[in-house]
């Protein structure tokens, strides 16, 4: 069974109820998934796992939340190569770098090897219904990408 990191930080709430719904829809394809508040993990987790998600919402004009920082800091010292990952995040469209954490991220981890398998996922705030279903969505590609075809 593939096993799959989802690593988030949330603010408000928006982030983590977007990070629920990506991880119903990694368990629903049929990974095993772990499930980490950035603040309790550190990247080198990452190499123990074949699928990596990363949720964050974006900090003032576009900038990655204080609690990513070290996070995203030490992906300088893993090789993520052979791993698929995706990324998502809440965004306000009132900064004018909509979402830009979730770019910031996508680049760091193509940056060190792995495969982003779906485009990076931003929503307006909090999840709408449709939203949590995209969200959901995005698990289950993440999730069905790492599966072996015979």
């Amino acid at each position: 069974m593939a096993k799959v990191i989802l690593v988030f930080a949330s603010m408000t709430g928006n982030t983590e109820d977007m990070a629920d719904a990506v991880a119903e829809g990694v368990q629903a394809a049929g990974a095993e998934l772990t499930q980490k508040n950035v603040m309790d993990t550190n990247a080198s987790e990452l190499a123990g796992y074949d699928g990596i998600i990363l949720g964050a919402y974006t900090w003032g004009d576009g900038d990655l939340p204080d609690e990513f920082l070290d996070f995203y800091d030490e992906l300088e010292e893993v090789d993520l190569a052979g791993k698929k990952a995706a990324v998502f995040g809440s965004c306000d469209s009132s900064y004018s770098a909509y979402g830009a954490a979730v770019d910031t991220l996508i680049e760091k981890l193509q940056e060190r090897g792995a495969e982003i398998v779906t485009e990076g996922l931003k929503v307006e705030l909090g999840p709408s219904s449709e939203d949590k279903e995209v969200c959901k969505s995005l698990g289950e590609t993440l999730a069905r990408s790492l599966q072996v075809t015979a």
